[in-house]
């Protein structure tokens, strides 16, 4: 490790040999300051560091208070104590001092890698590591001298000149090839920290540093610390793959690192309370740390954790003094006004501002890091940090009324004119605007229906007075419709109620819609209270009210919501009835006209009331039930043009074509739900989650591992739902199940078995369940239980689904004739409303139990019929996940003719082999000189009927060389036709 003379360490100084004016430099710039106590190590980011390494240039960058300074003292001195001692310290190259020299490096190392080798035990061959922190004023000669400084106490530490020379000021061209030279030519490489380099602004500053990096052969890495601004040529860096980025998300504690950090402060906080703290903070350091030595003297930490936010007094003043006032005023009043909505984009910022440049305002913001946070969605949508949305909130509050009411109108006004009904209806009652409101609720009312269980934070809107709806009762609707949104049941029924009692002096030619109107709330509510059976009364009520525009308005026949159910009350039954009175007596205000007609209400009503139904059959486990009203309320929703409501019916649609096996019009739906404005700017998460959910299952059954482990990770928010994360769940189980993890994949089913037992209707997500134990179970080798499982449950006429269980259970045990008796007739006229993937198991059970028996036509004529079903689809796993005898099934297949010979192809080559290496190893070390890549390639082609005219054409290749390397070929493979090469190469696992 470097190190700075020993006259810095006496007296705090060293003069400067070549600088100006002979200026002393400081010590304590030229390492790094101790971190605070108590100290949480954090290995995975010490390893992040470690591997970042491998590139030029390393950034670690984010606004204050993310322990940028904490995180790189740590792998600092880490990096020191690994030079001196023997083991890995962080599992990484630097940290672990694996980097040996040059010339015992492995073959094909680059130049300066510092992975290649690792020295011997006890000697300190890792880079040498210089620190420096750059301060408020340094300009490109102050900060030389202190680089100069710094990189001389690593290449020259004894004084006498044995080094490179480093001028102390910045260098010449011809002293910068002289010190670039001779950093490349040293078998230790230099690892130079550089700290807050944001506080250096002119880029030419770094000019001489950024000739080094490139020319010193990367014996010189550089790690940066800064927050934004910084003159460094990210850009570049980046586009030229040499670039390692760590960021807020990267330095945000988690989950187990705010319980260490706590318990490093003596602070006892329960789980949810330390998720809680977590989702508050989003993980911040500075604010945990505030948080953790508050919590010491609290008589209540778990009730003072749920309350903290960004108007405790130390994380305001932080983010005061750290934060916002670094912001120039125009960013910073950007923040402060867009701040009155949950997220923006550009637009919805240039409307809150009056402005026109909101979107390089908010993209720069977010580009800082950690003062925005920005999602994948064109145009991009930006949200603050919750801690700076509550101190930004805090400032709204202090903004005259007049100038806040502005803003909520402005919002009101761009929601509603974007797709956004929810938000619009809430901004216009905050700003006081009754009659938009109004408006907006009857005009949109089907996009107001509330699906997500997250509800928005924003406080509550000042109701209106009870005078505004005598006049206007549907403005009590309106009002019970935003309070349903925010999930607040109680004070939304309380709202229908009084919207109800108002009514009564409706006259006749209007009370049909208010009926209409008062009847979906009421189906809202039933919903929100988690009652199945009030929801399809209230669902029929609702359909019941089309087409009435002539029949006697009654609300007579609108029963209330059940009392106690989510806390709300029922609906008075003098409040039921309205009674009519003469038009000259009606002293209300003029309501707007409907502004689409009766046809087009009933499409609504059609699209809302299919909606709940379907959410109640799913959440009563009825798949079939569920995807049967979602395909009619879709088509209804698309023909109303309602993209809120398209979007749950599309999302759950999805997710039950994936169940069904139906992949392409899963993965259709699902994408083009998640391309929906809806989805943007992270509303809606849930029915993202659902699309995410369908996407992972379609790649499952595709054999995708990874892209199914990626979309599950993102439908998170429904894995806890009961159904829905039953699915979840049996997903996670099959990728369990491929990737050897077994135990895991039982705990997982387990879990989800236990949601279901109060679901009747659940039958087949019961059976899935089952099946799916039952195949975990035989896996690790427990036939007897696997079959114990489901041979009770498999009388004649059972669910198909556990007798082709049964069936391959019994055939891992090594009965078939146990297997073909258990074994479902899958083309009969009843197998084809089966769900494909069931259907396609027993095909290809039935393929393999007739090989075995010695029937290779039938095994050859059920294998083509199971590929003229998968291959629509694109289903894989189903062969490639099957029993150990598919493999050579579609191998001998290749041979007698198949219509879907590229498709069997690449499911040979799919298969996992029996043997435990991998079939290039195998076939490697069993021929003398292996084939080639090319070889590969045209062997494969050597499997189809193609002569060697045709090969050449597919691989654009003359016929001569494709001849020549068939001799090839045969000659390696010790054959003397194509049918020997073809069994050879398979006998080989080359092919």
């Amino acid at each position: 490790m470097g190190r700075v003379p020993d006259d810095v360490r006496d007296t705090g100084v060293v003069a400067v040999a070549r600088g100006p004016a002979d200026a002393p430099l400081l010590a304590s710039r030229l390492s790094p300051v101790p971190p605070p106590e108590p100290l949480v190590l954090r290995p995975r980011l010490l390893r992040t560091l470690d591997e970042g390494t491998a590139a030029p240039v390393t950034l670690v960058r984010a606004p204050a208070g993310w322990g940028k300074t904490t995180l790189l003292a740590s792998w600092f001195r880490a990096a020191g104590e690994a030079g001196t001692r023997q083991g890995r310290v962080g599992e990484g190259p630097v940290t672990a001092a694996a980097e040996g020299p040059r010339d015992d490096g492995p073959a094909g190392a680059a130049p300066g890698d510092f992975g290649a080798a690792a020295g011997a035990p006890g000697e300190p061959d890792g880079p040498q590591v210089a620190w420096v922190s750059v301060e408020a004023g340094d300009d490109g000669d102050r900060l030389w001298s202190y680089l100069a400084a710094a990189l001389r106490a690593v290449v020259d530490p004894t004084g006498v000149g044995a080094g490179p020379p480093v001028p102390g000021r910045p260098p010449r061209p011809d002293q910068l090839e002289v010190l670039a030279a001779a950093l490349a030519a040293r078998d230790r490489p230099v690892l130079l920290i550089v700290d807050d380099l944001h506080r250096i602004t002119d880029p030419e500053a770094l000019t001489g540093l950024e000739f080094l990096l490139r020319h010193a052969e990367q014996r010189l890495r550089l790690v940066v610390g800064a927050r934004a601004g910084m003159p460094l040529a990210v850009h570049r860096l980046r586009l030229a793959g040499e670039l390692t980025e760590v960021g807020p998300d990267e330095l945000a504690f988690s989950g187990d690192e705010v319980a260490d950090l706590l318990t490093a402060h003596g602070v006892a906080l329960p789980a949810a309370g330390v998720r809680r703290l977590r989702e508050r903070t989003g993980g911040w350091p500075a604010a945990l740390r505030f948080a953790a030595l508050a919590l010491r003297g609290q008589p209540d930490p778990a009730r003072w954790a749920e309350q903290f936010g960004g108007d405790q007094p130390d994380v305001a003043g932080y983010l005061r003094e750290e934060v916002l006032a670094g912001l120039d005023p125009d960013a910073r009043d950007v923040l402060r006004r867009s701040a009155v909505a949950e997220a923006v984009c550009a637009g919805l910022a240039d409307a809150l501002t009056g402005r026109a440049d909101a979107e390089q305002t908010l993209a720069g913001l977010a580009g800082a890091g950690g003062l925005l946070h920005r999602d994948d969605s064109r145009p991009p949508w930006y949200r603050c940090h919750p801690l700076l949305a509550d101190l930004l909130h805090a400032e709204l509050a202090r903004l005259p009324a007049d100038e806040l009411r502005d803003l909520h109108l402005r919002a009101a006004g761009w929601y509603a004119d974007n797709g956004r009904p929810a938000e619009g209806l809430r901004h216009a009652l905050a700003g006081g605007d009754h009659d938009r409101a109004t408006a907006l609720f009857v005009a949109r009312w089907p996009e107001l229906v509330p699906y997500d269980r997250e509800t928005p934070a924003a406080r509550p809107p000042a109701p209106p007075s009870p005078e505004a709806v005598a006049r206007d009762p549907e403005l009590g609707l309106a009002c019970a419709a935003e309070r349903a949104g925010a999930g607040d049941s109680t004070a939304a029924a309380g709202h229908l109620h009084a919207a109800v009692e108002a009514a009564r002096t409706l006259p006749a030619p209007h009370r049909d819609r208010f009926r209409r109107l008062a009847t979906a709330l009421e189906l809202t509510l039933a919903r929100l209270a988690g009652d199945p059976e009030a929801v399809r009364a209230a669902a029929s009520r609702l359909l019941a009210t089309r087409g009435n525009a002539s029949a006697p308005a009654d609300l007579g026949d609108a029963a209330p919501v059940p009392a106690g159910a989510g806390g709300v009350a029922p609906m008075p039954a003098d409040a039921r009835d309205i009674a009519p009175v003469p038009a000259d007596s009606w002293d209300v205000a003029p309501m707007p006209a409907d502004p689409r007609g009766v046809a087009a209400e009933d499409v609504d009503v059609r699209a809302v009331a299919g909606t709940a139904l379907g959410l109640a059959d799913l959440a009563d486990g009825d798949l079939a039930a569920a995807g049967l009203a979602f395909v009619r309320s879709l088509s209804a929703a698309r023909e109303a043009g309602r993209p809120r409501t398209e979007l749950v019916c599309a999302s759950r649609a999805a997710l039950l074509h994936a169940v069904w096996g139906e992949l392409r019009a899963a993965e259709a739906l699902a994408r083009d739900a998640l391309a929906m404005p809806p989805c943007h700017g992270w509303s809606c998460r849930e029915d993202c989650a659902h699309a995410y959910l369908a996407l992972a299952l379609v790649a499952l059954h595709r054999d995708q591992s990874d892209e199914a482990r990626a979309n599950l990770a993102l439908a998170a928010p429904v894995t806890d739902a009961p159904v829905v994360g039953v699915v979840a769940a049996l997903c996670r189980a099959y990728l369990l199940r491929d990737a050897g993890d077994l135990p895991e994949g039982h705990r997982v089913l387990a879990e989800a078995r236990e949601r279901l037992p109060d679901r009747p209707r659940a039958g087949e997500l019961t059976y899935w369940l089952l099946a799916v134990e039952a195949d975990v179970r035989g896996a690790r080798g427990d036939l007897g239980a696997a079959r114990d499982l489901l041979a009770e449950r498999v009388p004649d006429g059972a669910d198909p689904l556990l007798a082709v269980a049964l069936a391959r259970v019994e055939l891992q045990a090594g009965d078939p004739r146990a297997a073909g008796y258990a074994l479902p007739d899958w083309e009969s006229p009843e197998a084809a409303g089966w769900p494909l993937p069931v259907r396609l198991e027993a095909a290809v059970l039935d393929a393999v139990l007739a090989r075995r028996a010695g029937d290779d036509r039938r095994a050859g004529r059920v294998l083509e019929r199971a590929l003229d079903l998968a291959g629509p689809e694109g289903f894989r796993r189903v062969f490639t996940r099957a029993e150990p005898g598919v493999r050579d099934l579609l191998a001998a297949h290749l041979d007698t003719g198949t219509a879907h010979w590229p498709m069997v192809s690449d499911l040979v080559r799919g298969v996992d082999a029996p043997a435990e290496r991998a079939p290039a190893e195998r076939g490697a070390a069993t021929l003398d000189e292996p084939l080639t890549e090319r070889e590969l390639t045209i062997l494969r082609y050597l499997q189809s009927i193609l002569s060697n005219v045709e090969i050449a054409a597919e691989l654009s290749l003359s016929v001569n060389t494709i001849k020549t390397h068939v001799r090839n070929i045969y000659r390696k493979l010790d054959a003397t036709r194509r049918r020997e090469a073809v069994r050879r190469a398979r006998d080989l696992h080359l092919i």
